[in-house]
């Protein structure tokens, strides 16, 4: 199952090797040549298909849970000040993606969205210091009873060119469900209370829609 952000890119690409191995076929003489461009025509599809890959996801809903909302490997957990929404200390958690992951962004927790912005940006490198400050990115607040609200930033990183956010103020949230996508990057931040019960740890993979990120403190 593929993305629907990916369509329009794989028909492309799908159109773009076919006429590439047929005019190989048909141009280059050299065996060793004409199988090594066929072959790179090949992969290049099957790169694709992987990065735009949409699996599903067994998500048990729980209001008292985050759960991550991208695939990838935890990179920061540390307690920071968030400047754009919060204005207050929270306790931050960044998975980072690499191009080999899914990159389907899923809702954290479920509730109310009652915060959605986009920031154009530059493309630094995902883990510059000053990238969820700098990059193109955005910022979406979710609040359900029991959790209070939750922040997850999507940010771009230096090959991704597009952040697509498909969740709107006023929206209600399905834990798990889709909430955007990044092309070709690269790096989703959580802001969460104080009190929360971090389940993770440096470096662990997460699936995003099934690992638990964190649970409430109350």
């Amino acid at each position: 199952m593929f993305h629907k952000e990916g369509q329009k890119i794989i028909f492309v690409t799908l159109l773009v090797v076919v006429l590439s191995v047929f005019l190989v076929d048909h141009f280059i003489t050299i065996e060793w040549l004409r199988t090594g461009l066929m072959l790179l025509a090949v992969v290049m599809l099957v790169l694709i298909l992987q990065f735009f890959r949409n699996p599903k996801r067994n998500t048990h809903a729980n209001e008292n849970q985050v759960l991550s909302p991208v695939d990838g490997k935890v990179v920061v957990i540390e307690e920071v000040f968030e400047k754009e929404y919060f204005k207050e200390k929270r306790l931050q958690v960044s998975v980072f993606m690499s191009p080999l992951n899914v990159h389907v962004t899923r809702y954290p927790i479920g509730g109310k969205v009652v915060f959605s912005k986009y920031h154009p940006g530059k493309y630094l490198v995902a883990w510059h210091p000053k990238a969820s400050e700098e990059n193109e990115r955005t910022t979406v607040v979710v609040e359900n009873n029991s959790y209070g609200k939750v922040l997850y930033r999507q940010i771009a990183g230096a090959l991704a060119k597009r952040i697509v956010n498909y969740a709107k103020e006023n929206d209600n949230a399905k834990q798990g469900g889709d909430s955007g996508f990044i092309k070709f990057g690269s790096r989703v931040d959580l802001f969460l209370p104080l009190d929360t019960n971090i389940k993770v740890k440096l470096n662990q993979k997460v699936r995003g829609g099934e690992c638990v990120i964190a649970e409430t403190g109350n």
